[in-house]
């Protein structure tokens, strides 16, 4: 397994021995389907269903093909202008499969166009010739449900991942949020069971796998996701913020993100608020940046975050900000002071590591992945629970100690480096290798069965 020890865990997860696949000395897929139903990799991250897990998706999609394996990438098409295929890069290629209507439909409806979304993809590969795909990688669990049946379909591996879990979720809801219905909790345990390997973003998460879903700990294997090192890189914060529009005597808060409670920006809004109070100084320099747009249950309301910043007083203090470009949002995470992620769950938290890695210190919350994304004391600091009081008195301490936050960034840099997407792309196929060659092992032990009963 690829286990990558950079947290501590109680869970023992068996390292088992590469088998050689035959016919292919080095046992490597030659070609993955990739599944993303539910979000395109070509979609703009912050807004809708886009978010980390999109760029996860393209960075290991890329990564794997420079290493020699061709990657289809199939995602539901949302609109009938999309071509039936689109070359991201040389040996990847995002493939719109057509199931329900292009528009109008939502994350929670799509469960009910599962059914043609495994047709197009059986047919996609039923035009190859007989083998075509030597493993199929799901990356949340509705994909998970169509990966189940592919896979089975062409007799290939299954290699899942959760990217978030519905009783992780519903453990850990934001106030006014909805829970993660039973049909979901149902489904997910259906993946874990179908999946010949399950890829953990922390080793918290494996543990949570193994505890909630049952999951076997020899099939789960912990792969941290990674950054992009060459985008987001230390910079100068006057230059950064000039391209940005910030004025250089700002003390900003950042925050990116989908806007919907899960990730809890009211928590920062309320904080700044608190923050003021405490110290009436700050209303001359404080901003709060609030960079994303609306998403999951933040939907139904669009605008309660504008609305709650004029409640309390703060509008003026929050500026708001839609999804950017990796450049711009590079420029966004280098002007800030620190980077705010109060999320309730995240799985690992690609937006702490990316300010990270541009030299911004992070304040988030003790929660899920956050604890192995940011360094506690070192490049940041991680905060129990989500009382804006306590945020406030945090983030009051934080940016009052500029010497703390020049040494939290020279760390913070260090830290991040450890998270480059080559190698998130070189455990994955380890993992890959690993299951193929389980899978290879397992047939040659029915057939020895067969021959010897």
């Amino acid at each position: 397994m690829a286990i990558l020890p950079l947290e501590p865990s109680s869970r023992r997860v068996r390292r088992p021995r590469v088998l050689p696949r035959p016919g292919r000395p080095d046992a490597g897929p030659r070609r993955v389907a990739v599944l993303s139903i539910h979000t395109s990799p070509l979609d703009q991250p912050g807004t809708g269903d886009a978010g980390g897990m999109n760029v996860y998706v393209t960075e290991v999609a890329r990564r794997l093909a420079a290493r020699g394996v061709e990657v289809d990438i199939f995602t539901r098409a949302t609109s009938g202008d999309l071509p039936p295929s689109v070359a991201m890069e040389p040996g990847v290629t995002v493939r719109h499969v057509t199931a329900g209507p292009f528009q109008g439909l939502s994350k929670e409806d799509l469960p009910g166009q599962l059914c043609a979304v495994t047709s197009g993809i059986l047919r996609a590969e039923a035009a190859r010739p007989e083998g075509w795909y030597d493993l199929v990688q799901s990356h949340y669990w509705l994909s998970g449900q169509v990966g189940w049946l592919a896979a089975e379909r062409w007799n290939v591996p299954l290699v899942h991942t959760m990217h978030t879990m519905a009783k992780v979720k519903n453990l850990t809801l934001a106030d006014g949020d909805v829970p993660e219905p039973e049909g979901r909790v149902i489904g997910e345990q259906q993946v874990v069971d179908a999946a010949d390997r399950i890829l953990a973003n922390t080793a918290a998460e494996a543990e949570q796998l193994v505890d909630l879903y049952d999951a076997d700990p020899e099939h789960v294997a912990v792969v941290h996701p990674g950054v992009d090192l060459d985008v987001f890189s230390p910079g100068d914060r006057a230059r950064a913020r000039a391209r940005v529009g910030v004025a250089a005597d700002r003390t900003v808060l950042l925050f990116v993100g989908r806007i919907q409670p899960l990730k809890a920006p009211d928590v920062l809004v309320r904080a700044a608020a608190a923050m003021v109070a405490r110290m009436p100084s700050l209303r001359d320099t404080l901003e709060v940046v609030i960079c994303g747009g609306p998403s999951g249950s933040g939907l139904a309301h669009p605008h309660a975050l504008e609305d709650l910043a004029v409640e309390l007083g703060v509008h003026d203090l929050v500026r708001f900000v839609p999804p950017v470009g990796r450049a711009m949002l590079a420029d966004w995470y280098r002007a800030a002071d620190v980077c705010v992620v109060p999320s309730y769950s995240e799985s690992f938290g690609l937006v702490a590591v990316e300010a990270q890695a541009c030299g911004t210190p992070v304040v988030a919350a003790r929660v899920g992945g956050l604890p192995t994304a940011v360094a506690d004391g070192v490049s940041g600091l991680l905060v129990d629970g989500h009382d804006p009081a306590v945020w406030a008195e945090t983030l009051c301490s934080v940016v009052g100690d500029p010497g703390r936050l020049a040494r939290w960034s020279r760390a913070a840099v260090l830290h991040a480096s450890r998270f480059g997407w080559d190698a998130t792309a070189a455990a994955t196929l380890e993992v890959y290798r690993d299951a193929l060659a389980g899978r290879s092992a397992a047939g040659r032990l029915a057939v020895a069965q067969t021959s010897h009963p």
